[in-house]
């Protein structure tokens, strides 16, 4: 009898130990870093909409670094943006935006709409961009639409846009009231000394692309991973 019972208690003791063998295995599994799901992970879209701050820009490359290291995940920025253009432009040029069906699209329309010599009104200039935030909605609904206040304007350029701080607020107002995102870069420009800030603005207007990167890419890597890290 007892020889009987320790024939049949070695199965089940050998099952018992397969067990916890099986639970050990799971739980070295679980421990290891999860860096298959991010690298298989499709492209992030992202489309830059806007005028030359945006055309001239540079700060496209450094972005989607900075944001594929912060994500774990590749990231592509294509540019829809022209130089001197208002938003009775990009009105025009929304097809161009949908046809990439981007995750996010950043906006920025702002700064020639502001330029006198223009003729676009701050009235007409809050009317085009609230026309495109909700046909970006309505064709986009999935996207985060994040509408930008670049950078300062000085010297010539500085002197026909008197009015830019207004048309900034309409711009922003007009995302706001739509429940959109808004991210507003002159902060951090105005950091700078004035000689480095004229330094990195030559021409008054359009920022040197490496100075650019520095200042615009650490706010957007943070605004748009949700501060889960930092550039």
């Amino acid at each position: 009898m007892i020889s009987l019972r320790l024939r049949r208690a070695a199965p089940i003791e050998r099952r018992s130990a397969y067990g916890w063998l099986l639970l050990l295995a799971c739980l070295v599994m679980l421990s290891l870093p999860q860096t298959g799901h991010a690298g298989n992970a499709p492209p992030l879209k992202i489309v830059a909409f806007g005028t030359s701050l945006t055309a001239r820009g540079g700060w496209q490359p450094a972005l989607e670094t900075g944001l594929a290291a912060c994500l774990q995940r590749p990231v592509k920025i294509e540019s829809v943006a022209k130089s001197g253009e208002t938003s009775l432009w990009a009105l025009t040029q929304l097809d161009r935006v949908v046809a990439e069906q981007p995750d996010i699209v950043l906006v920025e329309f702002y700064a020639n709409d502001a330029a006198l010599q223009r003729f676009v009104s701050l009235a007409q200039s809050r009317k085009d961009i609230g026309d495109i935030l909700d046909q970006l909605r309505q064709r986009l609904p999935q996207a985060r639409i994040i509408v930008m206040a670049m950078n300062p304007f000085s010297g010539l350029r500085g002197l026909i846009r008197p009015f830019v701080g207004s048309y900034i607020s309409g711009h922003q107002a007009e995302a706001q009231k739509r429940g959109l995102e808004f991210v507003d870069h002159r902060p951090n420009w105005q950091r700078l000394t004035p000689a480095a800030l004229a330094a990195a603005i030559p021409d008054g207007a359009h920022p040197l692309p490496e100075i650019a990167a520095k200042i615009i890419v650490p706010e957007l890597v943070k605004h748009i991973a949700r501060g889960i890290c930092k550039e």
